[in-house]
């Protein structure tokens, strides 16, 4: 099986934690160059350092604010100029603040679009030039196990990871004939920043203590725990190999079994 990376470039967006970030270190692991994308310059040196190196990669990173999209735009653009091949593409990002959908603002879900789809079509519109020179491209999109079950409590998000996922599924259509392929993988409950912020809210909106709270959610995954970033990582990596060529457009649910969904 071909996992080798070598000689591949990959940005990874939101990388200084979480996914994000273990994707990176995953990425790395395999071979690739990697081009780390968030908007906390410190953070993003203290990631670049605990990369690995030792197939003789260079690695970079581009200061940007995700809730700006102009910015991102600038960014990418100015480093292809100056480094023109991208094999790899992580779209990831924080999602949004939870809450009932009944409840949400306007701009709230305005925000949130420009966060995730306008920036994905950015970055994808900038770097697929770059892949079809190579013949190679990968996309991966990290989304949510909201775009096969609605996830209660967090309204906004579900409603813009699924518009993410059939940007991506549409996407996957146009430009595999040309060695790129769009996919998708789902985390499900992770432990991430992401998910203390959950069980903070419903700690908050059932009256139960975090640890109660948790404890109900682990019972109702069938693996009986959290996964880890490093497995969501895992998946996003494969997918990013010479090995996963022929899979194209599919959502991959990284969450111990819980969705209710095929």
């Amino acid at each position: 099986m071909n996992l080798d990376l070598t000689g591949k470039t990959a940005l990874v967006g939101g990388s200084t934690q979480g996914i994000g970030r273990a994707s990176a270190i995953e990425l790395a692991l395999l071979g690739a160059n990697i081009v780390l994308m968030a908007r906390n310059e410190d953070a993003l040196k203290a990631t670049l350092a605990d990369l690995d190196m030792t197939k003789g990669q260079v690695h970079r990173y581009l200061v940007a604010d995700f809730s700006q999209p102009g910015v991102v735009t600038t960014a990418i653009t100015q480093h292809l100029a100056q480094f023109p091949d991208l094999h790899i593409l992580i779209n990831n990002t924080g999602g949004p603040a939870g809450g009932p959908l009944i409840d949400a603002k306007p701009e709230e879900f305005v925000q949130t679009f420009h966060n995730h789809l306008l920036n994905n079509q950015a970055l994808v519109q900038a770097i697929v030039p770059a892949m079809k020179r190579a013949g190679y491209g990968r996309i991966v999109n990290i989304i949510s196990t909201s775009v096969k079950q609605p996830i209660v409590g967090l309204g906004v998000s579900n409603t813009i990871r699924g518009a993410v996922a059939q940007w991506a599924k549409t996407l996957s259509l146009e430009i595999a004939r040309f060695g790129i392929t769009v996919n998708n993988v789902l985390p499900g409950y992770t432990r991430t920043a992401r998910l203390d912020a959950v069980l903070s809210m419903r700690s908050g909106a059932s009256g139960k203590t975090e640890e109660e709270v948790s404890a109900q959610m682990e019972s109702e995954i069938p693996t009986g725990r959290f996964a880890t970033a490093e497995e969501v990582a895992a998946a996003v990596a494969f997918l990013c190999t010479p090995a996963a060529a022929s899979i194209n457009g599919i959502n991959v649910p990284v969450d111990g079994g819980k969705t209710g969904s095929l």
